[in-house]
């Protein structure tokens, strides 16, 4: 189709050769008639050709695109630990959101690489034909324009890759930050990590600046050489012989050939960036690909083996085989069908490492492992879809209500449902963000149950659960009566007191199994477990969990003496209301409760604008670009055309001069002034073009700087409601694909629908001039001309919206499959998964198909638009018998051009408009609502606040506009440094109180002093900076541990290394790799949970702030780490203001005073020991219920 396509453009300048021909002489009019009938017909078969071709090669690049989103889909679903440190989830999602799109360009000019070269030789074969070997020299030019392209395309390609490079280091970045946005604000950390964002940002920009002016310098270079070819051309033919004279058929014939050659030679340097991009993104996709992946036979399954877990002498890395540190050493395991086994050691022995190695989600050097049977896994951090409640349960399955209801009974999820608006049909956010960590680890084990498998693999399970929850859970479900009684269960725990009821345990310290066998057996041998066992015990005397101490205790005589010696060595006594070491084994109820989750959808329906783009967008967008540029622009393309159009009116005048040859013999003079003048006319041409490309790729990129500013600015400062309601892969869209567009593709698209736009203009006015008959066809042909692309633009911009708005699902489905990844391993659902993404991605193409259907049909009737112009053009000519043949030539060879220029501008005009979404995309972001300043005059003392003294008056708060409050109008006074502990049942408002402390909620009524400073008058950088908390849920960040420690560089090395010895991390710091400088994994992967926290503790100790909030951050942490952890608190943190959110009342049995919170009111403050003298007090019920009292 192409090539006949190619091949019609030729058939027209032979036709118009025979018109002027006819025009010089006085041939039969009929003859004239003809030639216009079959310049129109040739030209409606190019358009036919030219269609099919552009449609074909369209559904070719979306089959490309599609191939590729869904092999690096799988690709990422098989990547090993290694791989996943080399590729991040915001790398993986540029290579689907830009290089796989690299594609669908590279398909619309993929043709040119044959056709642009038989173009150009067929053109210069006619051209030799009438101007003999003069053509020579302009095919010189061309050859030597070659090596000179080959060099820029270089360079181009090396800033392409570096460019890349860059734009995955920023999307990554930004992927993290969006992830941990709430840890950012509670630290006051955004400042230093949206520098860190501007700094690579800053980087993209300039190799983006080198290769935009190297691109402009390309296209100059091409849109220039067409006049520089004819000027060679003629300047040859006419110099090299005296006999050689321009004459009308000669100069507008090899001009029509010389414009034939104008597009595919304007198109190269499009094609060569094309082509360097989609070289560029072949090389990162094939990496990515071929990175390394699991082994999926590291684990076999064979189903004859008598036992279903099975490890013989097996050694595990996560760092693949020939790189990786041992984790695992000489691992020697069976566990028994039906059994219950359980895993315990301190943080980091492995313990979660063993599960993993397993589920083959570790590198296995040596040895054998085996796993018969159905598998189910409960991560240690649970993995929730952003789907409904039973939908995360269900997990696929077919429902069946009976058993649905049993297993929400035994998980104790059944009262969760009841607060819940919708009950099971609650949708929960991303990450499971309007749940807490205790009903998000219960919603994973209930998903375990329903599965029904033969092997659950279950990673502390318990530490999210209060203690109450906990014993129903391993009654109900877990232990030897549950509903998993049958089932082959390895689990690990820190929940010593379920220990007798479990068949078997292995001990693990520093990666190897140091001991192993039954409770009994373990005990007896007055080993390792024995002591550990003893530990335990002790750090949990006085908690919650007495009953079942006393009961371990009574059943083993020896273990008692052994356990009274110890606590008598540290001068305790058992005493219900102790103050020992706190424990905490549990969190539950931290539950933004489901009144505050608005009965709409929490996850709001990305909305499109409607209609057309408003002009407002145009007009930021040219603010970005600067007034003066975009005048410059305009200016010198007005400049550029205009030295064109005077070009070719010399040349009509030059070659219709019969004066030029007297008695057959030319006039030199003559002949020197009409070369002369036509050389000026293209040297003035030539500069002002050059000074058109620099202007515009300067503006476009200024444009393009400003408006990811503007954005990540605007996104810094939104409040975290905006992130709890917005889906990650939703402004991760914003940051890759729509900034590439502003990048890359919108200045493109300008440079080409200006340089069309005024080429239109230049054709209207020269055949207007030539045949002023034509004018008479200019509005009606115009009219149709607007009424076609009007009812085209409407359509085609919802769907670019549509397009665009249907995309961000893709990348939210990837980015929550790679977090779940071992999940969707562990349960063998990956191609569910699989289909589930390309479910998406087929709907994304149901409006993107269509948006190139609807291109084409525009493109067609645009044409034949076009075609009506040629029709006209010449017909008009064959009318007026007195036009010189010059003028004729002149005219139809311009509106040979109007059919591609016309179609190709109003292409271009369409991709602005579309493309111009990405800029209205942005703005919405650069335009949400704004948190309060960061800063505001006068700031406070700089040692403010030096008592610690905080006052509630009154206050009352609510998550967001049209939700209930969540706390309704509480008082008190907490003294500085008393240490308060804050209790409640689930939705009592105790998180909601830590986050309006740091104004992550803002007051519906009420004020806060801290140190009789009422915090509403403070910037929010001065307020949360001064005070510090340790989050429930541990969030780290690529990049070094000193970064995540101090990432504004305050401390030196020797604080920051104390601060790590107090949280008890400094051995582990000084025996890794490069120490302080060790890389983080992204989402801190290649620490553990107990770890990270530890390094949260740390963040703690070095800011040193008079006011600390605890949020019970030790579930993951074993008890005597717990139990260092609470000595450092009580001795780094003695004077200071310490705020206890506890799901476990014996942690907070030694604080000064209690606040207990009910359904957001205060109903009561006092100390322990008075409210449970009260025993009509909410808190006495609360220790009843736990077994305090």
């Amino acid at each position: 189709m192409k090539l006949f396509g190619d091949l019609c453009a030729f058939i027209q300048p032979q036709v118009l050769s025979l018109l002027i021909a006819y025009m010089s002489s006085n041939e039969y009019e009929w003859q004239g008639y003809l030639y216009v009938a079959l310049l129109f017909i040739v030209a409606e078969m190019q358009t036919f050709f030219n269609t099919h071709y552009i449609m074909t090669m369209s559904e070719v690049g979306l089959r490309v695109r599609t191939a590729l989103i869904s092999a690096i889909y799988r690709k990422a679903m098989l990547m090993s630990n290694s791989a996943h440190k080399e590729s991040t989830v915001g790398e993986i999602v540029n290579l689907m959101a830009v290089d796989a799109q690299r594609f669908i360009e590279l398909t619309a000019y993929l043709n040119m690489i044959w056709s642009a070269p038989l173009t150009m030789a067929l053109s210069f074969y006619f051209l030799w034909k009438d101007l003999g070997l003069s053509a020579a020299a302009g095919l010189l030019v061309m050859i030597f324009l070659i090596p000179f392209n080959m060099f820029i395309a270089n360079r181009v390609k090396l800033l392409q890759m570096k460019q890349m490079r860059y734009k995955d280091e920023r999307v990554k970045l930004m992927n993290e930050i969006l992830c941990g946005m709430k840890v950012l604000k509670l630290y006051a950390w955004e400042p230093s990590f949206e520098e860190q964002i501007s700094n690579i940002r800053s980087k993209e920009v300039k190799v983006l600046k080198k290769a935009a002016l190297l691109n402009a310098s390309t296209s100059f270079v091409w849109i220039s050489t067409p006049l520089v070819v004819s000027l060679i051309i003629f300047g040859v033919y006419v110099l090299s012989d005296e006999r050689n004279v321009i004459d009308s058929q000669t100069a507008f014939v090899s001009i029509s050939l010389i414009n034939i050659m104008r597009l595919p030679i304007t198109q190269l340097p499009m094609l060569i960036s094309v082509l360097i991009q989609a070289g560029v993104s072949l090389r990162r996709i094939n990496k990515f690909m071929e990175t390394e992946q699991l082994d999926l036979n590291s684990v076999s399954q064979d189903e004859t083996k008598e036992h279903p877990l099975i490890m013989e002498n097996a050694t595990f890395t996560w760092d693949g085989v020939q790189k990786g540190s041992i984790i695992l050493r000489n691992i020697n395991m069976i566990v028994k069908e039906g059994s219950l086994v359980a895993i315990v050691g301190a943080v980091g022995s492995g313990k979660t490492s063993l599960i993993n190695a397993f589920l083959g989600e570790m590198d296995k050097i040596s040895g054998y492992v085996n796993v018969k049977g159905k598998k189910s896994y409960v991560p240690q951090q649970a993995w929730i879809q952003n789907e409904t409640l039973r939908d995360n349960i269900l997990f696929g399955k077919p429902m069946s209500e009976k058993k649905y209801k049993e297993v929400l009974r035994a998980c104790a999820l059944e009262s969760d449902l009841k607060m819940l608006v919708s009950g099971d049909m609650t949708e929960i956010g991303e990450k499971g963000i309007n749940l807490s960590g205790g009903q998000k680890q219960r919603v994973s084990l209930a998903r375990a149950v329903y599965n029904n498998s033969d092997v659950y693999f279950l990673d502390d399970p318990l530490s999210a659960v209060d203690s109450h929850v906990g014993k129903h859970i391993f009654e109900n479900v877990i232990g030897p009566k549950g509903l998993l009684r049958k089932k082959t269960r390895l689990i690990v725990t820190h929940a010593v007191t379920y220990l007798p009821e479990v068949d078997y345990i292995y001990v693990l310290r520093g990666g190897e199994i140091i001991e192993s066998g039954t409770y009994k057996d373990l005990l007896a041998q007055k080993g390792e477990f024995s002591d550990f066992l003893i530990q335990h015990l002790t750090e949990a005397e006085g908690s919650d969990e007495d009953n079942v101490v006393e009961e371990m205790l009574s059943s083993n005589p020896d273990l008692r003496e052994r356990y009274h010696k110890t606590l008598s060595s540290f001068g305790g006594s058992r005493l219900s209301l102790s103050s020992s070491a706190s424990r905490k084994n549990s969190i539950a109820g931290k539950q933004k409760l489901s009144k505050q989750i608005s009965t709409r959808q929490l996850i709001q329906v990305e909305k499109a604008e409607l209609g057309s783009v408003k002009w407002s967008v145009y007009l930021a967008y040219l603010k970005s670009v600067g007034v003066f540029l975009v005048t410059l622009t305009v200016v010198f393309n007005i400049v550029s055309n205009g030295f064109l159009i005077g070009s070719n009116l010399w040349l009509s005048k030059w070659s219709s001069d019969k004066t030029i040859v007297v008695n057959d013999v030319q006039d030199i003079g003559k002949r020197n002034i009409y070369i002369g003048v036509y050389a000026l006319f293209g040297l003035g041409q030539i500069s002002s073009s050059l000074l058109c490309s620099f202007t515009l790729a300067i503006g476009t990129l200024l444009a393009a700087k400003w408006l990811h500013f503007s954005m990540l600015e605007n996104i810094f400062r939104a409040p975290m409601s905006f992130f709890d309601t917005t889906p990650i892969g939703r402004i991760v869209n914003r940051f890759s694909k729509d900034i590439d567009v502003v990048d890359n593709t919108l200045p493109n698209n300008i440079s080409s629908f200006l340089s069309c736009f005024f080429q239109v203009i230049g054709t209207i006015l020269v055949i207007g001039y030539s045949t002023p008959l034509f004018l008479s066809v200019i509005v009606p042909v115009g009219v149709l001309y607007y009424l076609v692309q009007r009812f085209y633009v409407s359509t085609s911009r919802q769907l670019k919206r549509m397009e665009s708005i249907s995309r961000s699902p893709i990348y939210s489905h990837f980015s929550e499959s790679v977090n779940g990844a071992a999940s969707i391993r562990a349960y063998e659902v990956q191609e569910r998964f699989i289909k589930g993404s390309a479910s998406r991605v087929d709907y994304n193409q149901t409006f993107l198909y269509p948006s190139m259907v609807s291109n084409r049909w525009l493109g067609t009737r645009l044409e034949s638009v076009g075609n009506l112009v040629i029709l006209f053009s010449a017909l008009f000519s064959v009318l007026d018998k007195n036009l010189d043949p010059g003028i004729v030539g002149l005219s139809v060879s311009y509106a040979l051009q109007v059919t591609n220029t016309l179609n190709y501008c109003v292409r271009m005009t369409s991709e602005v408009e579309t493309n111009i979404v990405a800029v209205e995309r942005i703005q919405e972001y650069s335009r949400v609502p704004q948190e309060a300043a960061w800063y505001l005059k006068p700031a406070p003392e700089l040692l403010w606040p030096e008592e610690g003294k905080i006052t509630f008056k009154d206050y009352k708060v609510r998550y967001r506009e049209g939700l209930d409050l969540v706390l309704r109008g509480i008082s008190f006074v907490v003294n500085g440094g008393e240490k308060v502990g804050i209790v409640g049942r689930t939705g009592a408002g105790k998180s909601s109180l830590t986050l309006c402390l740091f104004r992550i909620l803002e007051a519906a009524g009420g004020v806060i002093y801290i140190d009789n400073i009422d915090i509403a008058t403070l910037g929010l950088n001065d307020l949360r900076s001064r005070i510090t908390i340790i989050p429930q849920d541990p969030v780290l960040f690529s990049g070094t541990l000193r970064i995540n420690l101090d990432p504004f560089k305050k401390f030196t090395d020797m604080q920051i290394w104390q601060a790590l010895d107090l949280a008890h991390l400094g051995t582990f710091a000084k025996n890794l790799p490069n120490g302080l400088d060790y890389e983080i994994c992204e989402g801190g992967e290649n620490l553990s949970v107990g770890q990270k926290q530890l390094v949260c503790l740390a963040r703690a100790l070095l800011r040193k702030s008079k006011i600390l909030i605890l949020d019970e951050a030790t579930a993951a942490i074993d008890l005597e780490t717990d139990d260092l952890i609470q000595r450092t608190i009580r001795k780094e943190f003695k004077s200071c203001t310490v705020l206890t959110i506890a799901h476990r009342l014996n942690t907070i049995l030694d604080s000064d005073r209690v606040i207990v919170l009910d359904k957001g009111y205060l109903k009561e403050f006092d100390s322990p020991m008075n409210l449970l003298h009260e025993k009509t007090s909410i808190f006495y019920g609360m220790a009843r219920d736990a077994g305090l009292v």
